[in-house]
């Protein structure tokens, strides 16, 4: 009997989980680390502007911003590429975590805006004397990076509750998403909710009662911002490794089985939406010190579409394809905005279409696809 019992536990026993990341893997990881902390700011401060190797404050900037892409590109694909949910709404929690820090760097300012006022410049403008009661915690730095934090992981949680609640899939999920980002946007466009409206913030002068425009501090913010893309990605790599992740994957494969194998999908779906809307809310946050600005226009529609493109171009249920696609096509998005700048949203559709029929698994899925196709070649 207990000879039985042990070789049947032995049979049931649970296969060791992967490794986080292969010898390969770490070594790009490693390279990665390194190009962030040390090539780049060693490029930008100290080698010569007159030499070839130099690398432009320009450059150092659009490398900043497309890594704030690259952590929303990773998040849209934990939940659309790995749990089967296309939100068309993400935008809306970039900009709400661009708005935290907003908010604190715009107090920041002090009395070095126009009108010399502790208030921001438009609330003496709309002859505002107090500020509203939104801007409480706006001071403290601390309490900043909690509402990073916060308040998109709460609208998201409070939204997904009543939304995962009720069964709401597919492109009915998609729809009010968008819906929600799009009536968020038109709130914030009107002056009385006391965020700036249309022109949003502005002319930030001081972080940390430092100076913002300074290259070393410009050079902190990229750091900062290549450790949260590296860290997010070794986070995401552990959480669709684990149990929690391989359930994820069975939900978007066949929700129904998951139920009827005893799990409820409710919390798991629930928990990776706020997940992803939190690492869409620190992104914002890090762009927004570096870009300079921050307005309504973030929370558009367009953008929380363009995010599913770059997943979706770069690979989804990958983790290193939404981070190439948020790359590529940034990069051919200020190439060409500048060359041929009424081409753009033609290039841009052609490009999902053709990902889409041609690239079903995008372009990291092309390049695996054609190393099988070698490796197989090589072994005949």
């Amino acid at each position: 009997m207990t000879q039985h019992t042990s070789s049947l536990h032995a049979a049931t026993q649970l296969p060791e989980p992967p490794a986080l990341l292969g010898t390969k893997g770490w070594a790009f990881f490693l390279a990665a680390f390194i190009t962030v902390c040390a090539v780049v700011p060693v490029l930008n401060l100290w080698v010569p502007a007159e030499s070839l190797f130099h690398l432009s404050d320009y450059a150092v900037a659009l490398m900043g911003k497309i890594m704030c892409y690259a952590i929303c590109a990773l998040a849209m694909d934990l939940i659309w590429g790995y749990t089967g949910i296309l939100s068309l709404g993400h935008g809306l929690f970039f900009a709400l975590g661009g708005y935290m820090m907003g908010m604190y760097l715009m107090r920041q300012i002090g009395t070095d805006g126009n009108y010399k006022s502790n208030l921001p410049d438009f609330m003496v403008f709309l002859d505002w004397k107090t500020l509203p009661w939104t801007w409480t915690f706006s001071d403290s730095f601390l309490a900043t990076l909690l509402l990073i934090v916060l308040v998109p992981g709460v609208l998201a949680f409070v939204f997904g509750y009543f939304a995962f609640r009720s069964r709401i899939k597919g492109v009915y999920f998609s729809i009010i998403t968008q819906a929600m980002t799009f009536a968020a946007m038109l709130l914030f466009f009107r002056n009385e909710t006391g965020f700036g409206g249309n022109n949003g913030f502005t002319d930030f002068k001081r972080i940390l009662d430092l100076p913002i425009a300074t290259p070393a501090m410009r050079m902190t913010l990229f750091v900062l911002t290549g450790w949260a893309l590296l860290m997010s990605f070794l986070f995401a790599r552990w959480l669709v490794q684990s149990k929690f992740g391989r359930v994820l994957q069975a939900i978007r494969d066949a929700e129904s089985r998951v139920m009827f194998s005893g799990y409820s999908p409710l919390p798991y779906k629930l928990t990776i939406w706020v997940i992803s809307a939190v690492m869409c809310g620190i992104a914002g946050a890090l762009y927004v010190p570096q870009v300079g600005i921050i307005n309504p226009s973030e929370m558009s529609p367009a953008n929380s579409i363009e995010m599913a493109v770059w997943a979706a171009v770069g690979g989804r249920a990958s983790l290193i394809g939404p981070i190439v696609g948020a790359f590529l096509v940034n990069g051919m998005k200020s190439w060409l905005t500048v060359t041929a700048p009424e081409f753009w949203l033609y290039f841009l559709g052609a490009l999902f279409i053709g990902v889409t029929l041609y690239m079903p698994h995008g372009v990291v899925g092309l390049f695996q696809k054609l190393s099988t196709k070698k490796k197989a070649e090589e072994r005949a």
